[in-house]
C-alpha cells in the first residue's frame, strides 16, 4: 500500500487472468446510462480506466480497473474502507468464476456473437443490494426515467466515493439504512413512484438475508429474492445475473428481451412462453445468449416513436 490523496490510503493489485479480459463487456451492465455517478470511465480507448463507487460488506470503497496494454495484464486499485474487500473480489466482478466451457452456440447468429466476444464473462458482483436497487427502480418505466431516478437518487442521498479524483464526480450509492430513513414525498421528487420505492424499502429491510443469498445456490438465490414483495422474475434475474454471476439468469417478464431473442434467432416476435421453449438448448447459460445477442447488437425492429417518460411525478 501507498499513501494516496488526502490522508486516504491506495491499495493496489495485479492480477494477469487466463483470457483476454474485457472489463467494458462484463462491467456494461452495471453502468445505468452514461450519466451514472457510481461509474465512469476515463482515458482513451488504448487506456481505458473504469472507476467504480462501491458499498462493500467492509465499508465504502472507490475501485478503478485498467488492462495493461496487450499484455491482459488487470491493474487494480482501490480506496476507502473497502478497498481490500474490493481488490480481493475484482477476479470475481470480471468473470473468473465463470465457466464458459459448456456454451455451445447453435444457431448461426449466435455462433457469430460468440466469435465476435469470445471473452465475455458474466461478472459475479457479490453485493446484492448495489444490484437490486437500480433493477428495482427500472421496474415498469422507460430507461430514461430509470436512469433518472437512479441518478438523483445518488446524488441526493448517496455521499462522494473515497479517494476518487475530484473532477470524475464519481458517488456512492445509499447504504440500505440510508434507504430506510429516505421520506415518502422524497421518493416522488426523485421520479420513483410509491410502488417501486415501497419495494426499495421491503429490501432494505431485509438486506442482510439478502446478502447472504451470495453464498448459496442461483435457485436458492431467486427463491429468496422472491419473497420480497415487489420481486419478481425480471427483478431476481436481473439482480442475479450481476450480483450473483448466474449465467442462466435470463430476464424473462422483459418484453423487448423476448421480442429481441426471438427476432434473432428465428426471425418472430414471441411471448416469454415461447422464450422459454427457444432457450431450452440453452439451459444453464441462458443468460449467456441473452447478453451475447445484446452485445453484437441483434434487436427487434423499432419503429414509430419511443414511450415518453411519464411527467406527473413531482420534482
Amino acid at each position: 500500500m501507498r499513501r494516496g490523496r488526502g490522508a486516504l490510503m491506495v491499495a493496489t493489485r495485479i492480477w494477469t487472468p487466463a483470457w483476454p479480459c474485457p472489463v467494458g463487456q462484463v462491467w456494461s451492465t452495471w453502468r445505468r446510462g452514461a450519466g451514472d455517478p457510481t461509474y465512469r470511465i476515463t482515458g482513451a480507448d488504448g487506456v481505458r480506466h473504469h472507476w467504480r463507487g462501491l458499498r462493500t460488506p467492509e465499508g465504502a470503497a472507490t475501485l478503478a480497473v485498467r488492462v495493461r496494454g496487450s499484455e491482459g495484464v488487470v491493474e487494480a486499485s482501490a480506496w476507502g474502507e473497502g478497498a481490500a474487500w474490493a481488490l480481493e473480489h475484482v477476479p470475481a466482478m470480471l468473470g473468473a468464476d465463470d465457466d464458459p466451457t459448456g456454451f455451445t452456440p447453435r444457431h448461426p447468429l449466435l455462433v457469430a456473437a460468440h466469435r465476435a466476444h469470445p471473452h465475455f464473462r458474466v461478472g459475479r458482483g457479490g453485493v446484492v443490494m448495489a444490484a437490486l436497487v437500480p433493477a428495482v427502480i427500472e421496474q415498469k418505466v422507460t430507461g430514461q426515467e430509470a436512469f433518472a431516478g437512479f441518478r438523483r437518487l445518488v446524488r441526493r442521498f448517496g455521499t462522494h466515493a473515497p479517494g476518487a479524483p475530484e473532477e470524475i464526480d464519481l458517488w456512492l450509492p445509499p447504504t440500505p439504512e440510508e434507504l430506510r430513513h429516505i421520506p415518502s414525498w422524497e421518493w416522488l421528487r426523485l421520479g420513483i413512484d410509491h410502488a417501486r420505492s415501497t419495494t426499495v424499502l421491503r429490501a432494505a429491510s431485509v438486506s442482510a438475508g439478502l446478502e447472504r443469498t451470495l453464498a448459496g445456490s442461483f435457485s436458492a438465490a431467486d427463491a429468496r429474492l422472491r419473497t420480497v414483495p415487489g420481486i419478481g422474475v425480471w427483478t431476481s434475474a436481473e439482480v442475479r445475473s450481476r450480483a450473483h454471476g448466474d449465467p442462466d439468469a435470463v430476464a424473462f417478464g422483459d418484453y423487448h428481451v423476448a421480442r429481441n431473442i426471438g427476432w434473432a434467432l428465428i426471425g418472430e416476435q414471441i411471448d416469454d412462453d415461447a422464450l422459454l421453449e427457444l432457450l431450452e438448448p440453452y439451459l444453464g447459460q441462458r443468460y449467456r445468449v441473452q447478453r451475447l445477442l445484446e452485445l453484437a447488437g441483434h434487436h427487434h425492429p423499432r419503429h414509430g416513436a419511443r414511450m415518453a417518460p411519464r411527467t406527473h411525478l413531482p420534482r
